[in-house]
This record gives C-alpha cells, structure tokens and sequence, in this order.
C-alpha cells in the first residue's frame, strides 16, 4: 500500500459510498461509482463491485491520476486505466469509467444511476423541465455516449471550471465537490429538485402459476399498464439495462437465455437462478417507468448502441463478477 495514500479512503467517503449503493433510487447493483483523489493518486471502486459494500469490503483500487489523466486525453493507454493501478498485487479492475473521475478536478466525485434524474434524462420533455429546475446551479448536460473514453470525450467538451454537477442523458447523474460533505449536500439537493412521485399504482398479483424455472417478478405491475407495457418492451433507456438484462425485455423465451420475460396482460418472469444484479436492474425500469409523466415522449439509446454494450470486453467482465454473487 505504499504510496497509495490509504488514508483517503476516510469514514466519511466510505459512508456515503454505502448509502448511495444502498439506495435503489440512487444505484442498483454494481452500477455507480466513487472516486477520491489528491495529487496524483485517485482511490476509485473498482469494476463490478458494489458501492453497497463500501465500509465492509475493499471495493476501491488505487491509481495513478496522472496516468489515467493521460487515457482520459487520449494521449496513451486504451482508456481502461487497467495499468494505472499503483498496487500490481491487486487483481480488481478500476471502474470503466476511471477516465472521466480523473478529468473532473475535484478532490470527490459520485456518479449515480439517480432514479429521478433518469426519468428526466431519457425524456425530451423531462430534459426541458430538468433544465428549469437546475436553472440556478453550475451543471452542464452531456447527450448519450458509451460508458469509458467515448463518454469522457463528451464530458470534456462541455465542463467548466466551476461545473460541479454533470447530467448524463440516457445515463445518470455526476457530482464533485472539496469535500465528501460538500457531495453529499449537492446530491441531496439535486435530487430534491428533480424528485418525481410514482405516477403509477406498483403493485401487481398475477394469477396463473408461473413456469417452471420461473417467478413472477415483483415488478409484475409494468406487464399490466398497456402504455407501460408497451414502453418496456420497445427500447432500452440506459446502459446497465443492456448489461444485465438485454436489450428491452422479451415476450418469450429463447434458448433459455433471458433472465426477464414480459407478458403482457399477465406479468413479468424471472428466472429462478437470476442474480441479485438482474433483479436491480428491473427494479430500476419499475422505479423509472412508474415516475414517468403520461406526456412526457422517451429516447431509447438505440440498436447500435445496444450492440457496443453487449460486444464490449469490460461490460463482459462485470457480467461476469455478477454472476458470482
């Protein structure tokens, strides 16, 4: 650990790590991710663990920022900031999105897959309203690229030196500040601004037994909402629904590979043995798709940009450190 500077890695960031991750509306599985820095070392969590575990697991692996600032440029490296880890003992990979905590220069940064600002983000009527409710505070809004460099690209194109607060379409919510404390407000407020209320009645019971290998999923209340339905099953709003479940949802079984099928007028299947990552996931669409105003359109991120999730080496990793657990 020498060199690393362990004494970053505070009570304080730890705590409000676990409390995001531990929150569905602010993350769910092993989405989101934390960073610490101070000069040119960066604590980040690390690729597919969960922010949930932050005060009782090493979650979080040490870089060189300096050197993850340089991917983030583009001026070496592959943007994995896989060989800026300053502890080669270590086996973890940083989070795919190392390059973006690098380039914001403020000591702590959260990025969170917030419920509220998802809702806002994927609609275009939602994205005018967010605009009038953040109107007064030093954020900027970055249009839908994939997570990693792609995405640190945009990010860089549009920051100021007093942007604090990022809004990710498609995606989620990023907040840096001096101070864990000074995060923690921020988010706070942020959230309370954009808050939305379920618009929709969540619960559901649904009457046939299910398959065999199957559940039905809590979330069953999305397969009875016609309008609802019809949203779930027609496009993909942001990454970690591609990663997890697949593009949309299905309305049947194939080769035994979706972990979530939805049939409409009846409810929504979870296969037995779907991990604890599958079922945040759905939650998540439940959690969106409840809050989202009748008026307001929606923006999938698209065919092309599904494929890129699914063919892309470091999403495959955290499949696979999900289906761990």
């Amino acid at each position: 650990m020498n060199g690393t500077l362990p004494e970053l890695l505070t009570p304080a960031f730890r705590a409000l790590s676990a409390r995001l991750g531990q929150d569905p509306l602010q993350v769910q599985g092993p989405g989101g991710n934390t960073s610490i820095k101070s000069g040119a070392v960066m604590w980040i969590k690390a690729s597919g663990t969960e922010l949930a575990n932050a005060e009782t697991t090493d979650i979080f692996v040490a870089v060189d920022r300096t050197a993850a600032l340089s991917e983030a440029h583009e001026a070496q490296g592959d943007g994995s900031c896989k060989s800026t880890i300053l502890d080669p003992a270590i086996k973890l990979r940083p989070s795919i999105e190392t390059t973006f905590h690098a380039a914001l220069d403020h000591a702590v940064v959260a990025h969170t897959h917030s419920v509220a600002t998802i809702t806002h983000a994927i609609s275009p009527e939602g994205r005018m309203d967010l605009a009038e409710k953040l109107a007064d505070m030093p954020y900027v809004a970055v249009p839908y690229a994939k997570p990693g460099l792609p995405l640190t690209r945009e990010i860089l194109a549009r920051i100021k030196p007093e942007t604090k607060i990022v809004v990710l379409q498609n995606h989620g919510l990023i907040v840096c500040g001096e101070s864990v404390d000074a995060v923690s407000d921020l988010i706070q407020d942020v959230e309370n601004r954009l808050a939305l209320p379920p618009f929709k009645n969540k619960t559901a019971d649904p009457a046939n037994p299910a398959p065999e290998g199957f559940v039905w999923s809590e979330e069953s209340w999305i397969a009875l909402d016609p309008q609802t339905a019809d949203l779930a099953l027609t496009g993909t709003y942001y990454p970690d629904h591609v990663v997890f479940l697949g593009p949309a949802l299905p309305v049947r079984d194939h080769d035994g590979v979706p972990p979530a099928i939805l049939i409409k007028g009846q409810g929504i299947l979870f296969r037995k043995d779907a991990t604890s990552s599958q079922k945040a996931m759905l939650r998540c669409l439940s959690d969106v798709l409840a809050r989202l105003p009748a008026d307001w359109t929606v923006d999938p991120i698209g065919p092309d940009a599904e494929a890129e999730l699914l063919n892309w080496d470091a999403e495959k990793y955290r499949q696979a450190l999900a289906e761990q657990r």
